[in-house]
């Protein structure tokens, strides 16, 4: 189904709120969709400069539902509009590294002195403080330094690279647009704003906190040979089948394990020694063998649906055609895109349809007649 929804005809639980959102990459523009999936009026600051390039301009889809407005912040009247707009607005965005806003003079002082209730949000990779805050980085290097990247070691072998979504979305954008719901919400019961730290290593750690827990018990070896979760266990595992395709087991519980060892006809092994790392490698090898013996698809009319913990490894273009992922509606069609539906679900307000992605400056004439219908008669 494709959506086409006009983002000002805006649902959602944040219709309402103005998010000044100052254009960059990867966490922000995604953060700022979140928010703008869930109804907020988001409003992305443009470069004029860029105007020159509209016609190329991608509707991407980090600036689905969001407005767009190009300014010339080297220009006083690029500059009083830019004013305009944040003093409209209820929270403001950005990931800069620290001290670019400072320099382009619309710094947390510099914006709190002029609306005290403002929230402002910023994310970056190491922080705003600390001995790393003006060093460059990206998604690998905020995973490795929290540690979390070491967890994902094969015995003997390096540790696998994540998708950048670990560092990037999980970590900074969503951890950014937590803080500024959080900060919105506190702001209209003291009239104050603040300001929104999201560091990508900070939430990165944060979402390692059960690993945490688990190596606190026990349960967490940091020897990959006896931790269950790092690509050793018989039934903690990606497998390859007849087609070359694969599939995924992660049978942890014992109920489940038991289950796993009837499904694959493993009746001489008794699911009381799931545990013991010493008998893994041998196990592994013969679970690997019987899942070699038939294809994907084979061992998902076997599997899928049971208590085996089962499913099958689907490409990007796959996963949108699994009837689950159908029945959640799990994917929409925005402008002829495939993007991911927003998240989460809410039952009675729920998020708006996605719109196509705005245009560098699309809405700028737009915008400057609402801000000046606002002004105060002199």
């Amino acid at each position: 189904m494709d959506s086409t929804t006009s983002s000002k005809t805006s649902v959602g639980p944040l219709q309402g709120l103005r998010i000044v959102e100052f254009a960059g990459i990867g966490p922000g523009p995604f953060a700022g969709m979140m928010l703008a999936d869930m109804g907020a009026d988001v409003i992305v600051v443009d470069r004029a400069a860029d105007m020159d390039k509209a016609a190329q301009y991608p509707r991407a889809a980090m600036n689905r539902g969001k407005r767009s407005i190009a300014l010339d912040l080297k220009s006083e009247a690029g500059r009083a509009d830019a004013w305009a707009l944040i003093e409209s607005a209820d929270a403001l965005i950005e990931g800069f590294r620290p001290g670019v806003m400072e320099r382009l003079g619309f710094g947390p002082e510099a914006v709190a002195a002029r609306h005290p209730k403002l929230v402002y949000g910023r994310v970056t990779g190491w922080g705003q403080t600390g001995p790393l805050a003006q060093a460059a980085g990206h998604d690998i290097n905020y995973v490795a330094l929290t540690g979390v990247l070491s967890t994902s070691c094969r015995p003997g072998e390096a540790p696998v690279i994540p998708p950048t979504m670990v560092g990037d979305m999980a970590g900074g954008a969503m951890f950014l647009a937590f803080g500024v719901v959080c900060a919105l919400l506190e702001a209209q019961k003291s009239g104050r704003g603040q300001v929104v730290d999201a560091a990508m290593i900070d939430g990165v750690t944060a979402m390692s906190g059960l690993i945490h827990q688990m190596r606190g018990t026990g349960f967490w070896s940091d020897r990959p040979e006896k931790n269950l979760f790092a690509n050793s266990a018989p039934f903690y595992e990606v497998f390859e089948c007849a087609d070359a395709q694969h599939i995924t087991l992660g049978a942890i519980e014992p109920q489940f394990y038991a289950e796993l060892l009837k499904r694959l006809e493993l009746d001489d092994v008794s699911p009381a020694g799931q545990y013991d790392h010493r008998a893994w490698p041998a196990l592994k090898a013969r679970v690997a063998a019987k899942i070699k013996i038939r294809t994907r698809a084979e061992w998902q009319a076997l599997l899928e649906g049971s208590d085996v913990c089962f499913a099958p490894v689907l490409s990007l273009a796959e996963a949108s055609e699994h009837p689950h992922n159908l029945a959640r509606g799990l994917f929409v069609a925005v402008n002829g895109q495939r993007q991911p539906a927003p998240a989460p679900r809410l039952s009675r307000t729920p998020a708006r349809a996605p719109s196509p992605g705005a245009l560098c400056g699309e809405h700028t004439e737009e915008i400057l007649a609402e801000l000046a219908a606002k002004k105060p008669n002199d």
